[in-house]
Order: C-alpha cells, then sequence, then structure tokens
C-alpha cells in the first residue's frame, strides 16, 4: 500500500483557516466525515481524546492526528496546510503547518503504524517539506506525493 492509495484529492485542505489547535481538527475531519459517513463530531471526539495523551505534533512543523474508531470500516487519510502555521503544542514548540489525518479502525494497529512510520519518513525531507508547503492547490500535493511514495 502506498499513501496515495488512500489519500483522496477530496480530503486535501490547502488553506486551513484556524488559529488553534482545535479549529484545525475541526476543518480536517470535514472531509473525513463526507468520506467515512460517520458523524464529524464524533471524528472530532476521538482526535481530542488522543491529543489529551499527549500532542500529536511531532516538530518541524508537522503534525499528525490520528485516531482509532470502531464503527470505521476503513482507513481514512487527509492533508491540511495551514499557511501562517498553528500552535499545535508540538515537542519543539514551533507552529505546525502540515498536517495529515489518520483515522483507522480500532483493530488495525499494523497499518496504523506503517502509515504513520511513511509519513514522518517522507516528511524529513527537508526541500520536500519546502515544496509542500508551497502546493497551491489538492493537484499538488498529490503530484509531489507521487514523487515519495513508497510501498509500505
Amino acid at each position: 500500500m502506498k499513501i496515495l492509495d488512500v489519500l483522496y484529492k477530496d480530503s486535501i485542505l490547502v488553506d486551513l483557516k484556524s488559529s488553534d489547535k482545535k479549529g484545525i481538527l475541526e476543518e480536517l475531519v470535514g472531509p473525513a466525515a463526507r468520506l467515512s459517513g460517520i458523524n464529524q463530531d464524533k471524528l472530532f471526539h476521538v482526535l481530542m481524546e488522543r491529543e489529551m495523551l499527549g500532542s500529536t505534533g511531532i516538530g518541524g512543523g508537522i503534525g499528525i492526528p490520528h485516531g482509532k474508531l470502531k464503527s470505521l470500516e476503513s482507513l481514512i487519510l487527509g492533508f491540511g496546510l495551514s499557511r501562517k502555521g498553528v500552535d499545535f503544542e508540538s515537542i519543539d514548540g514551533k507552529p505546525t503547518h502540515i498536517f495529515f489525518l489518520l483515522l483507522t479502525p480500532e483493530n488495525s494497529t499494523g497499518i496504523h503504524l506503517k502509515v504513520l512510520a511513511q509519513i514522518s519518513k517522507i516528511l524529513k525531507n527537508e526541500p520536500f517539506k519546502t515544496r509542500l508547503m508551497e502546493a497551491k492547490n489538492s493537484e499538488e500535493v498529490l503530484d509531489l506525493l507521487k514523487e515519495v511514495d513508497q510501498e509500505f
């Protein structure tokens, strides 16, 4: 499986407007709710529960909010870009700009961890991150991801 196998154009938001963690999560779950048919509030609640365990802001301008749901049938991946950056309580204390939202069925720990690892791996490439930050639309995000996407 590759990231592009589970990331759909409709779940890519290149102009997040919110200025705080809660708002960013609310924006990111909109497309996920439409794709999954699961109530937006329920998805938001799962993400907030996970954030209470510790921030998913991994530093370097990256946030990977994630959670598991019993009622989810398949993995959902979303992408968001905050041009101005948001305080996402990242481990390095710096603003977060790039977000990958990951929601998985409750019993899919293996794939959950593999997707998290793959996202972390591709975002260690600083020139790639810079180009991703400059993406103007969802097509550009998908084109950039094609360059680095590998089987996991």
